[in-house]
This record gives structure tokens, C-alpha cells and sequence, in this order.
């Protein structure tokens, strides 16, 4: 018992901050919230439940740290892109849909995970709501950039927000092959420009940087 005791405190100041965060994060897209408890993860990582207390004052604060890993992982990068200078609103919402295929710019799963928490809480519900309005606004923008009406551009990022986040939310499996090879007829009807051969072929280059095999069908 002892050396069980020892190897569990070795194992704790192994652990870090990142280590409970990236648990509780994993146990909330796969279980929801309810399964992001201390004790559960302590036994998952083979510590004591006292270790968590190394790194967060308590329960709120983990929930806390999670949300702003989210607004950074999940908003930071459509704001990003958005705000990227493009020489036309074709190569602007291109960037855009870099996070759309690619898990390492936007995890549809973890928004997912956070919208169904949200749903019984309502300091969480008001991140969310946050999070979108900041992500919708950075649209607009980026339609007013290059010449869109205000409304018009408004109705314009609203479209294209929400048809991403209803088709995640959908959870439609489609392959890479047939899904991205709408792209150029998606940023025609969500800006009103055709891309020319030129703007589809950089778009492609882009897709391909995370899916090598792709090829439009």
C-alpha cells in the first residue's frame, strides 16, 4: 500500500495543468459535463483526487479554464482569418474555410460538446451567445471590407456562419472528395462572386495541405 501510495504521488508531480485540462476536455466531447468530475478524472490519470488541487481552486475554475480554451481554440482562428487581408472577398472567405478543414483551426465536436452544456447552464449559454455574436461580427466585417452593403453583409456572414455550425451540429459524414468539392459553388452563393480557375486552384492547394489525396469530383 505504501508503494502504491509513492507511485501515485510520483505520478502527481508528473501532472500538469494541461494534463487535467486536456482530460477534462476529451471527457466532455465524449461523455458531456457530467462525466468531468474530480474524482473520475483523478482516477483516470492515477493520482489523488488532492493533486487536482494543485492547479485549480476548484471545480468552476477547471469549467472556467475550458471555456477559454475553447474561445481560443475554436473563435480565435475564424476571427483570425477573417480579418486576414486578401486582395477579394473569394480569397477572404477562403481563409476562412481553412477552418473548416482543418481539426487544428476549429474542433466541430468540441463546439458541439460546449453547445449541449450549454443548454443547462447559463453562465456557459451566455459564453456561447458571446462567442457566436464575435464570430458572426468578424463576418460582417470581413464582407464590409470589400464593398457589401451593411445589411447585406450582415445577412451574408449570418448565412455563412450558420450553415457551418448547422451542418457540424448535423454531424453529416461526408468524404473529403465530395464535401470540398462544393467549395468554389459554396463561396459563390455565400458572397455573390463565381471564383475564377486561378482562386479554385489556390483553394484546392489549401485543402490539400490537410487532405493530400483530395481530388474534386
Amino acid at each position: 500500500m505504501a508503494g502504491a501510495g509513492v507511485e501515485t504521488g510520483a505520478r502527481a508531480q508528473t501532472l500538469t495543468r494541461s494534463h487535467w485540462l486536456a482530460l477534462a476536455r476529451e471527457t466532455l466531447v465524449a461523455e458531456g459535463i457530467d462525466r468531468v468530475k474530480i474524482q473520475v478524472m483523478a482516477k483516470r490519470l492515477g493520482v489523488a483526487r488532492s493533486s487536482f488541487y494543485w492547479h485549480f481552486e476548484s471545480t468552476e475554475a477547471l469549467h472556467r479554464a475550458m471555456l477559454d480554451e475553447w474561445l481560443q481554440k475554436n473563435t480565435g482562428p475564424i476571427m483570425e482569418r477573417a480579418m486576414r487581408p486578401a486582395p477579394d472577398i473569394v480569397r477572404a472567405l477562403s481563409s476562412v474555410f481553412e477552418c473548416w478543414f482543418d481539426g487544428q483551426l476549429f474542433d466541430p465536436k468540441l463546439d458541439i460538446a460546449v453547445r449541449l452544456w450549454a443548454r443547462r447552464s447559463e453562465v456557459v449559454h451566455a459564453v456561447v451567445e458571446q462567442a457566436d455574436a464575435m464570430r458572426v461580427e468578424a463576418l460582417t466585417k470581413m464582407f464590409l471590407r470589400y464593398g457589401t452593403p451593411p445589411t447585406e453583409a450582415t445577412v451574408r456572414a449570418r448565412v455563412v456562419y450558420f450553415t457551418q455550425i448547422g451542418h457540424d451540429t448535423l454531424e453529416t459524414v461526408e468524404a473529403p472528395n465530395i464535401r470540398f468539392s462544393y467549395s468554389a459553388e459554396y463561396i459563390h452563393a455565400f458572397t455573390g462572386h463565381r471564383p475564377d480557375e486561378r482562386q479554385i486552384a489556390e483553394l484546392h492547394a489549401k485543402i490539400r495541405e490537410v487532405y493530400p489525396d483530395f481530388q474534386p469530383v
